[in-house]
């Protein structure tokens, strides 16, 4: 997933020097709403892979973040793309090291995901939002060559470069805001997620109701003006 924004970042602070002959992998490479891959393949990549949790456009195999490290073996890309897909990873933590770790030494992660005030958005799923703090914290192990906010919606643009003596960070201390418990956590407990969905469900019939409702009372409105 991407939006025109996501693409600006990456056309103005990725390079045809950077992609040409590389090879390169999406994570979240499902296009719903846009996606880098046409820019970037138009600079020639080695290889260009798109992986997803679900078949559809840009996706060419169905792969969960838990495993692309075990599936393309570690250091086995030069860039890493992931646009708007983070936010709805419950284990972020094994998402960025994995991240991380399939990614090669000099080679490049090019991430943007949502910042708190992003209103909730799951596909299927939505867990958390990050900051500029999170990030530098979380990437305190790589070389972050860009870090700022989307200036349009509430979001975040990372791009960061993984050091020849790359040496992980240990994330299991770092909290982050989820839009689900509205507060930082560690972690987000199944029976919360379970309890916030079961809310949310009947949240979302009752506003489909409600605008079912003032949609048939614009029309009868609309129907007595008619008559008269």
């Amino acid at each position: 997933m991407c939006n025109a924004f996501c693409i600006l970042f990456g056309a103005m602070n990725l390079t045809k020097e950077e992609v040409e002959r590389k090879d390169v992998l999406e994570v979240g490479a499902y296009n719903v709403n846009g996606s880098l891959r046409p820019l970037i393949e138009s600079w020639g990549p080695s290889k260009y892979v798109g992986v997803d949790i679900v078949q559809g456009i840009g996706v060419d195999e169905i792969c969960s973040t838990d495993e692309i490290v075990n599936k393309f073996g570690k250091e086995s890309f030069d860039i890493i793309i992931s646009t708007e897909m983070l936010e709805h990873v419950k284990d972020w933590k094994k998402a960025i090291s994995n991240f991380k770790n399939v990614c090669k030494k000099k080679g490049t992660i090019l991430i943007t995901t949502r910042t708190k005030g992003a209103e909730y958005h799951a596909w299927p799923y939505d867990f958390w939002r990050y900051e500029i703090e999170d990030m530098t914290k979380i990437f305190s192990d790589f070389i972050i060559e860009k870090l700022e906010y989307d200036k349009f919606s509430p979001g975040i643009f990372l791009k960061a470069k993984k050091p020849v003596d790359f040496i992980e960070n240990d994330l299991s201390s770092i909290e982050l805001y989820s839009i689900i418990t509205e507060s930082r956590v560690k972690d987000i407990d199944e029976k919360i997620i379970r309890s916030f969905n079961k809310k949310n469900s009947m949240r979302l019939m009752l506003r489909k109701h409600f605008l079912w409702v003032m949609s048939f009372i614009s029309k009868m409105a609309k129907s007595l003006l008619n008559i008269k």
